[in-house]
């Protein structure tokens, strides 16, 4: 049964967005090329979308057993992954260039989960997606997902197979994100003691 939904437009950023039931952002470790979804931590989620920088149309339900599922040709095929409930409240933020932007509307309450009291809680989540123009870019591509939430233990996701051109794109990703971060201070020398006038 759905217990609560919420409907609201995020303006994403150039990587997608981050959901989950953390706060506690980073950039995600792997992305989940020739996916929509997949982990960032046990508590949250990395969506990779098809607009880059535009708005997305994203409805949230929270259900106390599993939704029967969506037919018809309107979504792409569902993903599921499973999620650690860390907190009682749903985040979402969006990944800009350089920065994880909180994408929670100030308007909208905080869309809550009914944990118990020893935070090992397990949540099921479903992604469905669509896009008016499916083809990746900059704008509004009529671009809308419903995620579906539900209490559940722990099991193995529900994905797409992925093509060895996503194996290669996660490969490249993954090394990138190992590498060190420059140093890009510069430090200048004070040559001038004398006042101007």
């Amino acid at each position: 049964m759905l217990l609560r939904a919420s409907s609201f437009t995020v303006d994403l950023g150039e990587g997608g967005y981050l959901i989950g039931f953390t706060d506690d952002y980073e950039y995600p470790k792997e992305m989940p090329f020739g996916w929509r979804c997949g982990p960032a931590t046990d508590a949250g989620a990395v969506v990779l979308t098809t607009t880059d920088t535009g708005p997305l149309q994203l409805t949230v339900q929270v259900h106390d057993t599993p939704p029967a599922p969506e037919t018809g040709a309107e979504w792409e095929p569902a993903e599921e992954i499973s999620l650690q409930a860390c907190l009682p409240a749903l985040y979402v933020a969006t990944l800009e260039q350089g920065d994880i932007l909180d994408a929670w509307p100030d308007d909208e309450p905080p869309l809550a989960f009914p944990l118990s009291t020893d935070s090992s809680d397990w949540v099921r989540m479903r992604l469905y997606c669509h896009a008016d123009d499916p083809e990746p870019g900059i704008g509004d591509h009529g671009e809308r997902h419903l995620v579906q939430l539900w209490p559940a233990p722990h099991t193995p996701p529900v994905h797409p197979d992925i093509t060895e051109a996503d194996r290669q794109a996660r490969a490249d990703y993954a090394s990138d994100m190992a590498l060190p971060v420059e140093d890009y201070t510069t430090t200048y020398t004070h040559t001038h003691d004398g006042e101007q006038d």
